[in-house]
């Protein structure tokens, strides 16, 4: 199962604003960093006042639709899938069950 670490309090970002909606709409966070460092220089209040609103609504949409990690009939049905499989390799079974 992959691990999900809440966007918010992890130390390689400022707010997880721009890697939660290039996660969302599926691009490279760094092409939305870039654009909000560019017009930075001319503007920084109005760059500023946008981050804090897009980190808002992010806010609100996490909280209003939360991931669903960890569903309780995917594991189940995984499990299932390994246990039809003839048996192989001790390791790769491990390695499907983990995963």
């Amino acid at each position: 199962m992959q691990r999900h670490d809440n966007i918010f309090l992890r130390n390689d970002t400022i707010l997880g604003v721009c890697e939660a909606i290039g996660t969302d709409f599926g691009f490279n966070p760094n092409w939305l960093r870039v654009a909000f460092v560019a017009p930075i220089y001319w503007n920084p209040a109005l760059v500023l006042a946008a981050y804090l609103g897009l980190g808002l609504v992010v806010l609100v949409t996490r909280y209003a639709f939360p991931d669903k990690v960890a569903d309780v009939g995917q594991p189940a049905a995984a499990l299932q899938l390994v246990a039809q499989q003839p048996a192989q390799d001790d390791a790769e079974q491990r390695e499907l069950v983990a995963a």
